[in-house]
């Protein structure tokens, strides 16, 4: 009986070709578990940067439409502020509309001398700083939207409605009438336009007929030979 010597079983035999396959296997497996890996990372990453230029224009549109809320909202504040700074001055100045109107009389009586005349054109000054404007003279049109006829009669000599004396003069800021004008007004003489346009008519016709006429008596003395001698 023959004894085997421990550790001298015999192993079978493996090509190196098969070896070498394995590795070659083991290595493109390696590659394709790292590549799909790669493609994973990166579409997270263009996913988180899609998303973060998503947000920054949602927060550019937001800082746009509060940029425009603020600046519609100083312009309303500037414009209330202009407008309440008028609607003050206006009732100031309407207040003082009786001083001017006295000031006015006593211009007109002569009464407007030594320190009171000082202080009335002070005052007149200021408040022509003010924007206040004085307006109705004699001789104008009648216009209702700035003046109130407290007066009424009738006149030959105009062709129409016409403001012929100003009782209290008007007063306006810009645009902004603070009183209108009162004012006396005439209108034309009813009949009075007919009338005149008959008269001329009349005067036409008796100048066209005289001259008709002495026309006539010349050629009739022509042909008699001249006028009768006493």
């Amino acid at each position: 009986m023959t004894e085997e010597t421990p550790g001298s079983e015999k192993k079978p035999d493996v090509p190196s070709g098969a070896a070498s396959d394995d590795a070659a296997q083991a290595e493109s497996a390696d590659t394709a578990g790292s590549a799909p890996a790669g493609d994973v990372k990166d579409v997270a990453l263009q996913a988180q940067l899609d998303q973060a230029r998503t947000a920054l224009n949602e927060r550019t549109g937001d800082l746009q439409r509060l940029q425009a809320e603020y600046q519609n909202y100083r312009r309303r504040v500037e414009r209330d502020r202009v407008t309440v700074k008028e609607i003050a001055v206006a009732n100031l100045l309407s207040e003082l509309l009786p001083v001017l109107d006295d000031i006015g009389r006593a211009r007109d009586h002569g009464e407007l001398v030594g320190g009171f005349k000082s202080v009335a054109e002070s005052l007149e000054t200021v408040v022509a700083k003010l924007g206040l404007q004085q307006f109705g003279k004699e001789g104008e049109p009648f216009d209702p939207t700035i003046h109130e006829a407290l007066m009424h009669s009738y006149a030959p000599d105009v062709t129409e409605t016409t403001c012929v004396a100003i009782l209290q003069p008007g007063y306006r800021i810009g645009e902004r009438t603070i009183r209108p004008a009162r004012v006396a007004v005439a209108e034309p003489q009813p009949g009075a336009q007919n009338a005149k346009s008959s008269e001329e008519e009349g005067k036409s016709a008796k100048g066209g007929k005289g001259g008709k006429g002495t026309k006539g008596a010349k050629a009739a003395d022509e042909e008699s030979g001249g006028p009768d001698k006493g």
